[in-house]
Order: C-alpha cells, then structure tokens, then sequence
C-alpha cells in the first residue's frame, strides 16, 4: 500500500503545487492586510480632518447621495479616533434598463467628520497598482483570480476541490513520513550540514512534520471557506445538528431583481437591535450594518470600533431584520449552538489565525511561508528522482 500512496502523493504535490505555493505565500501577507494597506494606501484609512464625528445615518445619506448609482451594503457604526471610514456599496438597478449600474468601485471613504469622499476602488480588481495590491492578493489566495463561468464563482471551486485533495494528501503524507515506526525520530530531524538534496528532502519531509497540525487545520478550514455549503456544512450535519442561517434559509433573488430595503427601517432596527442585545446581556454597542439586497435582511453586528474583524474568539454576533418590516429574522451568535454550529463558526477564525489574536496571525503567516517551501522542496525533490530514474533506464538500454 506505501507504493501507492507515494504515488498518490507525488500526483497530489505536482498537480496542486503551484496553487499551494500562491496560497501559502498570499495567506503570510494577507494575516496583515489591513496593516499592509494602510502603510500603502493611507487615504483608505486615515482621515483627513479631526473632528466630532457624524452621526452612522449621515454617513451612508452622504455616501448614496455623492452617486445615487449605488447603495451602502456594509457600513462601520463606529471608526477610531484618526480613522476613516470604509463602506461597502453595492450597484443598484437602472431604471432606463432594467440592469445594474457599473460605477467601478465597490468601496467608498469618507471622512467621519466631514462626510466627504476620500477615496473610492473596487476591492479585488486584477492590478498590481499600489491601490489594488492587498485586495488583488487576498482574492488571489482563495480564487486565483479565475474568472466566472455561467454565474459560478469558477476560481472559489476549483480552490475548494484543490482543498479536498490537501485534505486527503495531508493524512497520506503522516502515513509515508513514517516508514518505521522505530526511527520516528528521522522524520523530524534536518540534515543541516549534509546540505543538497538531503536537506532538500528533510525541509519537505521533516518540515512537513514540525507544522502538521497547522497544515491539516489550513486545509480542512479551506474547504469550509471555499465549499462551505457545498461539502462542509453536509459532511458536518452527518455528526451533528447544523442551525440554519438567518440568510440561508430566504430565497435569494437575482442582482436586477434585488429587495428595495424601507428607508424609514433602518434606524429602527438600530433600536431594536440594541434593545435585543440589552435583553440578551450583550456589553459591545452596534458595531457594524449589513445589507443583503438579495434577500431582503438587515444585520446590525456588535463590537467595539477597534475590534471589528473579531480578533480574539470566535467573533462578532450579528442580529438580522427583515430590510421592509423590521421584523427580527435571526441571530448568528458565536459560541452557542450545537456542536456543528460552533465547529462551523470556529472555521475563519482559525483559518486567518484571529481565534487568538495577533500570535494566531503570526503563525499563519510563518506556517504560509513554510507552506510555500514545501511546495518548492516538493517539486525539487520529484525532479532529483525523476532524473535518477531516467539515469538507470539509459543505461538499462
């Protein structure tokens, strides 16, 4: 059986190696995206005045009004002193046509204390200019960038399936790292001074072994980023009783079609999601809206300004309300539910390393670069016994 999955494995690292090494590398720099681009791109994240603040509602009045093109999707309810404040915008339907309008951007700026626009992009765009650089990395590491087919987010699949052979590949390398049992040891030392292919072949082997855990962990929460409906959530619901989503659970309606939220609604659902996180014993503020035009929610998070990303746990809880009645339609609330559900809820968090904080984002970034290197070593190390094996075939003949 040890032939085979040799075998197995040297398909597996050939087929899949490129797309490691691009991930492994992307995943180190984007633990610190938001740092990274802020040191790029400043006008993305300080603001240009010091002054009180406007009111959430005057923010995304302001916004929609600069382009009446589009709407505020995903708003911040609170910035840090000196910050600027990033929205989210969505196209709306052009009336003239029935389609979607194409403003070119999907992120607006503005100035918290003015409400003028700072800045405006579209987060994930193909462009290596200083503007883009961290989107067009953070895309490339869960899609490659590879296009849409017929409405399927092409790019995302082809990452999960590549993440369900990792998966697969990563137990098969425990068994074959392991030839005897007896010299276990071997199989976690560095031929530091023989240098060449021997410690080419220990950075793989040896490499692969010291970081394991971390590896098998980065690729089974691969597949619940990249196929989390698709395969996690019902390989998950064989073991345990899954809690259906808030949004999941709507039927979505297509982009030219989407929900017109109720203007009136939105700052009463505020309230009422204040008074809700109030009888739930919540101490965070409104942190955060969300709008899901597709079907017809509002989410208001909670968590302070500074903490927005969920840093520390399992992240942020989020109340939903329908976008017309105000009606609340469910809660997304980390650390309860079943088994499943928290297991679900624990997959980003332990994906970027933010479960425990900035030490989580350092070992995804060390553990990305060592990623890349197993990669590199792999595909060294298939070459050197390729071209051994072309050797003794010439001279067989």
């Amino acid at each position: 059986m040890r032939p085979w999955f040799v075998r197995l494995h040297r398909w597996f690292g050939l087929t899949a190696a490129l797309f490691l090494f691009i991930a492994g590398v992307t995943g180190a720099l984007i633990a610190w995206d938001h740092e990274l681009d802020a040191w790029l791109n400043p006008q993305f994240h300080v603001a240009r005045t010091a002054g009180k603040a406007l009111p959430p509602m005057d923010w995304l009045a302001r916004i929609e009004a600069a382009d009446p093109r589009v709407r505020v999707t995903y708003m911040p309810l609170a910035v840090e002193r000196g910050e600027a404040l990033t929205a989210t915008v969505l196209p709306r339907v052009d009336p003239a046509t029935g389609q979607l309008f194409e403003p070119g951007y999907n992120r607006v700026t503005i100035d918290p204390a003015t409400g003028e626009i700072q800045g405006r992009r579209q987060w994930g765009r193909v462009s290596l200019a200083r503007e883009d650089l961290m989107p067009f990395l953070y895309k490339l590491h869960f899609s490659m960038h590879i296009p849409e087919v017929g409405g399927v987010e092409l790019g995302t699949l082809v990452m999960g399936v590549v993440a369900i052979g990792w998966v697969f590949d990563t137990l098969i390398a425990l068994w074959i790292s392991f030839p005897s049992w007896r010299t276990w040891r071997r199989s976690f030392a560095f031929r530091w001074e023989a240098g060449g292919h021997k410690l080419t072949f220990d950075l793989h082997r040896s490499g692969a072994m010291w970081i394991y855990a971390l590896v098998l962990m980065l690729a089974v929460t691969a597949v619940a980023m990249n196929l989390n409906r698709e395969v996690m959530r019902p390989v998950v619901s064989l073991f345990s009783t899954l809690s259906p989503s808030p949004l999941a659970s709507r039927v979505a309606l297509p982009p030219e079609q989407s929900f017109e939220p109720v203007p009136s609604v939105l700052p009463r659902v505020i309230a009422l999601a204040q008074a809700e996180a109030a009888r739930r014993g919540w101490t965070a503020p409104p942190g955060g809206i969300l709008l899901s035009t597709d079907v017809g929610i509002w989410g208001v998070g909670f968590f302070h300004a500074g903490n927005r990303r969920g840093d520390g746990g399992l992240g942020n809880p989020w109340l939903y309300f329908d976008a017309r009645t105000g009606e609340l339609a469910g809660a997304d609330v980390p650390g309860t539910g079943s088994a499943g559900d928290i297991f679900m809820q624990s997959m980003f968090p332990l994906h970027s390393g933010r479960i425990i904080g900035v030490t989580g984002r350092v070992l995804m970034t060390v553990t990305g670069l060592a990623i890349a290197v197993l990669s590199v070593t792999g595909v060294l190390v298939w070459a050197r016994k390729r071209r051994a094996r072309r050797r003794v075939h010439a001279r067989a003949s």
